[in-house]
């Protein structure tokens, strides 16, 4: 990038101060904490472009929001265990312990459903990211884009049907072989012309 790092913030991330707050606003109890929370919403976002600017920054912006927002929320659920007096018992807690078989089982999941995206069509992988991981609302996907709500909402369902096929057809064979009732679109997502 040939511009500093403080340029494009106040280019790209800056602009959006007035919709973050509102964002803020609407969705956290918590007044008093909203220019706490701004300040380092744009700490992590600042640090995460000195080492790579994000390709929709807009977008990034709001998904730091979302993940700070929810650690807030989980630290505020954490019981000190100097409160309960070291008694966990009395907690009535079960802790339950993942077993190295089921940590390896959820790594290849993961793994499976990220090489499923990344065989997504460049524009279908997009639209689904941004509204199914970054979870932005529909209209904003369209106009980030530059597309209609409709062309959203069918990149979306052709994302999920793509996924839904690659991802569960290596349950029952292999995953380049396509089946009759595959559509074109299916075929596609593993490589296929």
């Amino acid at each position: 990038m040939g511009e500093s790092v403080d340029t494009w913030f106040k280019r790209e991330i800056l602009v959006h101060e007035a919709a973050l707050v509102r964002y803020l606003t609407r969705i956290w109890p918590h007044r008093h904490e909203i220019s706490d929370l701004r300040q380092d919403i744009y700490v992590r976002v600042y640090e995460s472009a000195e080492k790579t600017v994000p390709f929709a920054p807009k977008s990034f912006l709001f998904a730091t929001a979302r993940h700070l927002l929810t650690d807030r929320i989980r630290r505020r659920r954490i019981v000190s265990i100097d409160a309960v007096g070291g008694d966990l018992d009395a907690l009535n807690v079960l802790i339950e312990e993942i077993s190295p078989e089921q940590q390896t089982s959820a790594h290849q999941e993961l793994r499976r459903l990220a090489e499923a995206i990344d065989r997504l069509p460049p524009r279908c992988r997009e639209v689904v990211w941004l509204r199914r991981v970054d979870e932005l609302p529909q209209k904003q996907v369209a106009l980030q884009l530059g597309i209609t709500q409709k062309a959203v909402e069918k990149q979306v369902m052709k994302g999920m049907k793509l996924l839904a096929a690659a991802f569960f057809r290596n349950d029952t064979g292999d995953p380049s072989e396509p089946r009759a009732e595959d559509s074109e679109e299916t075929e596609n997502v593993h490589g296929k012309p």
